[in-house]
């Protein structure tokens, strides 16, 4: 049996009896929580592998757990919400989710999610990767989560530092858009790539303090983006 344990925070007892029987079927543990507040504890006292989270909880928003929970686990959270407009979903991953999947769901698509999930998390504790980088003026402590730019600390949402983690440690590749979203967030959908322009854009502006400033990032139209060493010259 998988000792993968994901807690299931859904208050629509049908939709969470529907995921807890094709959790149950594929051999993952699970637990269950009804509210936002429910959820926070849950994941605090029993440390799950993964979350699946409904954002329209009784007593607190989806988000707002998402936040709590943010501020001292990085646990893999995937949201399954009904609302499906990029700005819920834009607020959902920059609040810190990894994944959104949009009710109504199909079980196959909800699994193919979890093994994406699960393939980065195994792929995450394989690596043996520097805790440091720098690229001239742009400091990453990887292993405490923090960003300097010529000395100066900026702070970056989830979204951004996962995307700077991921662009920093393929330092002078060209990565798509599929593989970045497919990193990030776990799938390659329009929406994603939608909201991978916006998130680039207020990342780059982040790194590129004045307009005489050296740009890290480098767009490559219709293809994806990559992180320049500072001694090259953009095109």
């Amino acid at each position: 049996m998988d000792k993968t344990l994901i807690l299931v925070v859904e208050d629509d007892i049908p939709v969470q009896k529907l995921i807890t029987v094709t959790l149950k079927a594929e051999g993952y543990r699970y637990l269950t929580a009804e509210t936002g507040q429910s959820a926070v504890i849950s994941a605090a006292s029993h440390n799950p592998d993964i979350i699946l989270l409904d954002l329209g909880l009784p007593d607190l928003d989806g988000v707002e757990v998402i936040r709590r929970i943010r501020s001292w686990s990085n646990v893999p959270i995937i949201v399954i919400s009904a609302r499906s407009e990029d700005p819920d979903k834009i607020d959902a991953l920059d609040a810190g989710a990894d994944d959104y999947l949009t009710k109504p769901f199909s079980v196959a698509e909800l699994l193919a999610r979890l093994r994406v999930t699960l393939r980065r998390i195994n792929s995450a504790g394989a690596e043996s990767a520097p805790s440091f980088f720098q690229n001239g003026a742009l400091t990453i402590d990887y292993a405490a989560g923090c960003v300097s730019l010529a000395g100066e600390e900026i702070r970056l949402t989830p979204i951004e530092y996962k995307l700077l983690c991921l662009l920093s440690r393929n330092v002078g590749k060209v990565l798509t858009h599929k593989y970045i979203t497919q990193s990030i967030w776990g799938n390659s959908l329009e929406s994603s790539t939608a909201s991978l322009r916006v998130f680039m854009a207020t990342l780059r502006k982040k790194l590129t303090p004045s307009p005489e400033s050296p740009s890290l990032i480098q767009t490559h139209v219709g293809v994806g983006y990559r992180m320049i060493r500072v001694e090259e010259k953009t095109e």
